[in-house]
């Protein structure tokens, strides 16, 4: 085994995302002479970054003043807001929920506002390594001191390949974990620290999003409409999001949350089924898919939020469950979460402790405790959860009680309990055709002999107990098609496509018995989003 290098810095932050780099630039911007040090797993920054998106500008106007001046290269200001209710042929124009107003907001694509976020924080001495994939923490006792890079160059079978290199080990003062949702790393001293302890279980959705490129005048630009209800049935928490870029591009993607009952259902195909809603086919047609992409997006928010502080390491952002669900906006908070860290820290001594009860009392604290119960109220189903939002909305979240969230994983049926509703879908002549061609214009890319990075504990079970209680859901609910269940010689076997994965960590979330672990594979895999 080769020898490991040590790099040294100040500040070591995991991810290059807007929490992460806002918090960087902050950190500078304080103190210039401190090291700061930011690795992403992706190929280039940018390039596994995926939302709406939607942002409230607030802490960039903070940030960075003046960079409206500057901005990226996807930048529209809101202009309208529609909202609607969807049934199989019908769409039901409703006042716009007041969280949902985006007077002053731009929509954006979050993977180009990283990538000019990047150059603003290497103007001010930021390091930024890409293709660095953090695969543990690094500890001196009981504190973290930092990070392990995964290493490359490893063969499937775990040998080492020609141009092996080991990780480098990188060691820091303070380690900013900002890995965005269902973090690999983070997920783990969730455990070790026991950061979850009286909290609820965090819940997440399966979020998919295309960008099309539209024939002249369909597109105007600046408008932002939102749905409810179908192709979800009233059991299932499920909404669309169709954003009007500039240039004739329009953004359209759908999210479905990941406490779903049905085993049988399919969460790719209720996005191709809403883009076949009359409403919305006639937008679509005859333009062209860009580009596509899949992410979990974290919607536990306040009551689900880890302790966000542990011995020499803090959690920015959605790693922690910063996401403001009713306003479907998470950025603001993000990039906020970050610079609280930055100061905290930067007040502290580089020291970790009290940065949770600031970032709670601060306005990203404030802004989660207040719609705390809005989206557990959908767990008895559609109307009430609309009901539920109302009262909450007119009494400003101030209700004495503070609803509890619920494991995904535990929240599925076995297949004889669970009597599916009749979803009458459209034929679908859209692209794209099937999961695989939408694994292409997600431009997702693994060496195909590395290690396997879905680990499947006990695959006997797949074949056994999966089979026969939920008749597999994990060859359902992957967007990718990674996972297979392959008859032949040898009998019934799972079969994992790694190489086919987007890396949204559904499986890590969803599966039903927990024994599936997303963890990161060669630095530089995996997705390549373009203006997502």
């Amino acid at each position: 085994m080769s020898e490991r290098d040590v790099m040294e810095y100040d500040v070591v932050i995991v991810g290059a995302g807007p929490a992460g780099l806002a918090s960087a630039i902050r950190f500078k911007q304080l103190n210039d002479e401190l090291e700061v040090c930011v690795i992403e797993k992706a190929s280039e920054v940018g390039a596994q970054i995926l939302a709406g998106a939607v942002i409230e500008p607030e802490p960039l106007d903070e940030l960075l003043p003046g960079w409206r001046d500057n901005p990226p290269s996807i930048c529209v200001p809101v202009k309208k807001d529609e909202f609607r209710i969807l049934g199989k042929g019908s769409s039901l124009r409703f006042l716009t929920p007041p969280q949902m107003h985006n007077k002053g907001n731009f929509i954006v694509s979050l993977s180009a506002v990283c990538k000019w976020l990047a150059p603003q924080a290497e103007a001010l001495g930021v390091e930024i390594y890409p293709g660095f994939a953090a695969v543990d923490a690094l500890f001196e006792g009981d504190k973290v001191a930092g990070v392990r890079i995964g290493d490359m160059g490893v063969a499937r079978d775990g040998s080492e390949k020609s141009g092996y290199t080991a990780g480098v080990d990188i060691k820091a003062r303070l380690t900013v974990f900002a890995e965005g949702c269902r973090g690999s790393v983070t997920k783990q001293l969730i455990r070790k620290y026991e950061l979850d302890k009286g909290k609820s279980p965090q819940t997440y959705g399966i979020g998919f999003k295309e960008l099309w490129q539209l024939p002249e005048g369909r597109v105007e630009t600046g408008k932002v409409m939102h749905t409810f209800g179908w192709p979800a049935d009233n059991r299932t928490y499920g909404g669309s999001y169709v954003y009007h870029l500039d240039d004739n591009r329009l953004a359209i993607g759908y999210v479905v949350g990941l406490d779903y009952e049905d085993p049988e259902l399919k969460p790719f195909e209720m996005f191709q089924q809403l883009k076949h809603h009359p409403s919305i086919k006639p937008l679509l047609e005859g333009g062209k898919i860009l580009s596509a992409g899949t992410r979990a997006i974290v919607e536990g928010g306040w009551q689900s939020m880890p302790k966000m502080e542990m011995p020499g390491a803090l959690m920015v952002g959605d790693c922690g469950g910063t996401l403001n669900v009713p306003k479907i906006k998470g950025t603001h908070t993000a990039m906020r979460s970050g610079m609280i860290a930055a100061e905290h820290a930067v007040a502290n001594d580089l020291g970790s402790e009290g940065y949770d009860a600031v970032l709670r009392k601060s306005a990203v604290g404030k802004e989660l405790k207040r719609v705390r119960n809005m989206r557990p109220g959908f767990r008895k189903g559609l109307w009430p959860g609309i009901v539920n939002a109302a009262f909450e909305t007119v009494t400003f979240g101030l209700a004495p009680w503070t609803l509890e969230n619920h494991a995904d994983w535990s929240s599925l049926k076995k297949v004889d309990e669970y009597q599916p509703p009749k979803r009458d879908f459209y034929t679908r002549d859209l692209p794209p055709k099937d999961r695989l061609q939408s694994v292409y214009f997600a431009a997702t890319d693994h060496d195909e002999d590395q290690p396997i990075h879905l680990k499947v504990a006990d695959t006997d079970i797949c074949v056994t107990r999966c089979k026969e209680e939920f008749n597999n859901p994990c060859t359902r609910f992957c967007p990718a098609n990674v996972y297979e269940m392959v008859e032949d010689e040898k009998g019934l076997r799972l079969q994992i496509n790694a190489a086919n994965c987007v890396h949204c960590k559904t499986c890590d979330i969803k599966d039903p018995y927990q024994i599936i672990t997303w963890v990161p594979p060669e630095g530089g895999s995996g997705p390549n989003y373009q203006n997502l």
